[in-house]
């Protein structure tokens, strides 16, 4: 008689015959790809041990579409060295919604190539080929690897697999070495291998047909451009193909909406190559959405008891050395300038020069603010808030329109105050944060903890803890639900950032809270408490938008370009169905903008349909059309931007209610 196990399967206790593997214990269910052993993902080929807890995981859920994407990748990279025999393999991990393999190769992939591969990764897919794994030792690893120069060098960083590079960690480090084989199912031949540490599909017929190769890029090996680069292939999968589809609807979507795009379309920003990478400029449109973004938010800030304070772009680097900018940041930092500097007529210095930074963040000239003078309890807290210019010195690879770029304005907010008063005054930063995010059309939220980085980080273990409990009671205490982001924090205090999700769903890190009890220690600052003494202030950290740029490249792709009216550059055009009709017209609009709005009549020589198709291609929330009948009522006809029509509005009325939707900040 075989001998009996228990196991814990999806929560209840069952006895099954020692040796059952995930396969058999799942092998009614198809939708099971993968599991977890007591909470560890393991392949459905390993057998299962007495005792441990096993949960079933299918393959539309997170864990199983990571696994159909990596071994999709895996797929991929047997079709590359089917296509191109000398391909050396890089890492193929699995990324959000997709996946990427990297491949030295003599000359860079093509489109044509692309579509070539996916024919022959389908031919893979439907041979059923089976993922093995096979638990090997160094030098067999090394022996299997021979030819892959790549692999072997992933091999002597197993001990420093999470540090080492992108991706390191997806092919070794898991405390043994193991190769992964795709085994032919007829002649049970090896046709395919690669060192990684899974887990994987049973199979290849489970990627089914609902996968695509989506681009191609250069990549430098483990992320060091140092190294050599590689041509990188991009891919998804799904579950499905309507999964499939749905997903390639999305992307096309959002190449709809990319700021970039419609940045040019709507005449709203442009990035001259005369300035450089990512220093953008706003053309007036773009200069209006702008300033009424930050008139709004600097009205809420009045309201909130915010002091406006102003600050330069550029200081000397001592600044910077007692703020720890300079021994933590100075990467992102520009080079410096070294000014001042006296010399002699035989070029011997005479008087040294000072180095000179342009700005990366404003907390240490508002700390500069704070000790200019003797402050008392009295005055906490204080909130400076400034929209202060930094600049950073951003890779030219990762510049990315307005959401990535080298000189930004932050809507920066510091606060001091008393331990006493730092949960309260964080409660009450945060819920200021996420209605004023509400309030530009924002709504979908959850919060991520970044805590402390144990390789970069200024002050004391126990003020870190101090500091991380109370943000993450402040967090748990606004209903929103919390991730953690282990290692995230700067190096001066953890932070909560708030999470947004937009019209596509994607999310995007919108508004930081970060607690600080090192920088008022570095800058000596202090108040005077009630009892006579001398204190030190709690410093809260406050980015709302983040920086301007990036906020306005978020909202332009949220909205597609249309913009709530209180927000649109013009925010109605009057069209006169006829010449006769422009004076009436005229008249209507200088009602409007006596009302305080951006309208325009549009008597150009273009036919009425074009205009109506010019209106609606520059998003505009209102356009008033006036005809014979119009005039003759005193009234307008309106057309909304979905194509709706309200027809004869008396114009009183009609300029009431755009008033109103103005001012309400209505859609």
């Amino acid at each position: 008689m075989l001998e009996q196990i228990t196991l814990t399967v999806d929560g209840e206790q069952r006895e099954v015959n020692a040796g059952t593997t995930g396969a058999e214990l799942y092998f009614d269910d198809r939708d099971v790809v993968v599991m977890h052993v007591d909470g560890v993902l393991r392949d459905l080929s390993r057998p299962l041990e007495a005792g441990t807890a096993v949960e079933r995981v299918t393959i539309d859920s997170p864990a199983g579409l990571e696994v159909l994407r990596h071994s999709t990748a895996h797929v991929m990279a047997q079709a590359v060295q089917q296509l191109r025999p000398d391909a050396k393999l890089g890492i193929g991990p699995y990324i959000t919604d997709g996946f990427y393999f990297d491949f030295d190769v003599a000359e860079p992939f093509t489109p044509e190539d692309l579509k070539t591969l996916e024919k022959m990764m389908l031919k893979i897919v439907n041979q059923n080929q089976k993922f093995a794994r096979r638990v090997v030792t160094e030098d067999e690893a090394r022996k299997a690897m021979a030819n892959e120069p790549y692999k072997l060098e992933l091999l002597k960083k197993a001990n420093e697999a999470d540090s080492a590079g992108e991706g390191v960690n997806v092919e070794v480090g898991a405390g043994e070495i193991t190769i992964y084989e795709n085994v032919d199912r007829k002649s049970g031949d090896v046709v395919w291998c690669d060192l990684c540490r899974g887990p994987h599909l049973p199979n290849t017929k489970l990627i089914s047909n609902a996968f695509a190769l989506t681009r191609t890029s250069a990549a430098y090996w483990l992320g060091n451009q140092n190294n050599q680069q590689l041509q990188r292939i991009y891919g998804t999968a799904w579950p499905t193909k309507d999964a499939l589809k749905a997903y390639q609807e999305r992307i096309a979507e959002a190449e709809r909406r990319d700021h970039r795009k419609l940045g040019v379309e709507l005449d709203l920003f442009s990035f001259p190559d005369e300035l450089g990478s990512g220093l953008p400029v706003f053309h007036p449109r773009g200069g209006i959405i702008r300033k009424e973004m930050e008139d709004y938010s600097r009205a809420r800030h009045v309201e909130a008891g915010y002091d406006f304070v102003y600050t330069p772009h550029i200081t000397k680097g001592h600044l910077y050395e007692v703020s720890g900018h300079l021994d933590w940041y100075k990467d992102g930092m520009f080079p410096a300038m070294h000014v001042d500097a006296e010399l002699n007529e035989d070029g011997t210095v005479r008087k040294p020069g000072q180095d000179y930074y342009l700005k990366p963040m404003n907390c240490p000239m508002h700390n500069l603010i704070f000790g200019s003078r003797g402050r008392s309890y009295r005055e906490l807290p204080l909130r400076l808030f400034e929209f202060g210019s930094v600049y950073r010195y951003e890779k030219s690879g990762v510049v990315h329109g307005l959401t990535r770029v080298r000189g930004m304005t932050q809507d920066d907010a510091h606060i001091y105050c008393t331990k006493e008063q730092m949960k309260d005054e964080l409660t009450e930063t945060l819920n200021f944060v996420l209605g004023l995010l509400k309030d530009y059309g924002l709504d979908d939220f959850y919060l991520e903890l970044s805590t402390k980085n144990e390789e970069k980080f200024v002050g004391d273990d126990d003020v870190w803890e101090e500091a991380t409990r109370t943000l993450a009671e402040v967090a748990e205490a606004s209903g929103l639900e919390l991730v953690p982001d282990p290692g995230g924090a700067a190096f001066y205090g953890p932070k909560i950032s708030v999470q947004a999700k937009d019209a596509l769903g994607r999310t995007w890190q919108m508004s930081t809270i970060q607690l600080d009890f090192n920088l008022p220690e570095r800058f000596e600052l202090e108040y005077q408490a009630a009892d006579g003494t001398r204190q030190r202030p709690v410093m809260i950290h406050r980015a709302l938008f983040g920086s301007v740029e990036r906020f306005m490249g978020v909202l332009t792709e949220h909205y597609a370009g249309a913009f709530p009216a209180w927000l649109s550059p013009v925010q109605v055009v009057g069209i006169p169905v006829a010449e006769a009709f422009n004076e009436y017209m005229f008249d209507v609009i200088d009602k409007l903008k006596a009302a305080g709005i951006r309208a325009e009549a549009d008597i150009s020589s273009d036919r009425f349909p074009k205009k109506i198709r010019t209106a609606s291609k520059e998003k505009v929330p209102f356009v008033l059309i006036a005809g014979g009948e119009d005039a003759e009522a005193g009234a307008v006809s309106f057309r909304f931007r979905d194509g709706s029509t309200d027809n004869g509005v008396p114009v009183d009325e009609a300029v009431a209610r755009i008033v109103a939707a103005v001012k309400n900040r209505e859609a």
